[in-house]
C-alpha cells in the first residue's frame, strides 16, 4: 500500500505544477489546499528539495516552487525518493536487491516470478508518466 508520505508528496508536487506563474507557495497554502498536516508536509517538501525537485525561498513571499519543468520530473524517480523500492520483495528489486532468507531457489520461486512481473508493470507505468502527465 502506498504510504501517506508518498501520496502527499505527489499531491504537493501536483499542486505546485498547476501554479501558473511558478512563484513560491507557502507550505500552509499547500497543506490547506491538499488537506495535509503542515508539520508532515514540511518534512516531505524538504526531502523533495534535497532531491533536486524543489527550490525554496525564505521570508516574505517565500515558500516552495518547482525547479524543473513538470515534463522533466519522472514519477518513478519521485516514487523511489518518497517510497523506496518499487518492487514488493527485495529479491525482485533492481536497485535494492537482497536474497530472501527462506528461498531455496530464486529461479523456480513462484512468488518472486509474480512479484517481478508486478514490479515490471508498475515500473513501466511510473517511468512512462511525468509530473506534467498526471497534473494536467
Amino acid at each position: 500500500m502506498l504510504s501517506k508520505k508518498t501520496k502527499y508528496g505527489i499531491k504537493a508536487l501536483t499542486f505546485l505544477a498547476r501554479q501558473e506563474d511558478q512563484t513560491p507557495v507557502a507550505i500552509a497554502d499547500i497543506a490547506k489546499s491538499e488537506n495535509i498536516s503542515v508539520k508532515f508536509l514540511e518534512s516531505i517538501l524538504l526531502l523533495l528539495r534535497h532531491s533536486g525537485f524543489l527550490g525554496a525561498k525564505k521570508g516574505k513571499g517565500g515558500g516552495y516552487y518547482l525547479i524543473k519543468d513538470p515534463k522533466e520530473i519522472n514519477m518513478a524517480k519521485v516514487y523511489r525518493i518518497l517510497e523506496g523500492p518499487i518492487a514488493l520483495l527485495p529479491c525482485a528489486s533492481h536497485n535494492f536487491y537482497e536474497k530472501c532468507d527462506d528461498c531455496k531457489d530464486e529461479v523456480s520461486c513462484a512468488v518472486r516470478k509474480l512479484m517481478t512481473e508486478v514490479r515490471d508493470n508498475t515500473l513501466k507505468i511510473l517511468e512512462n508518466n511525468s509530473l506534467a502527465d498526471i497534473a494536467f
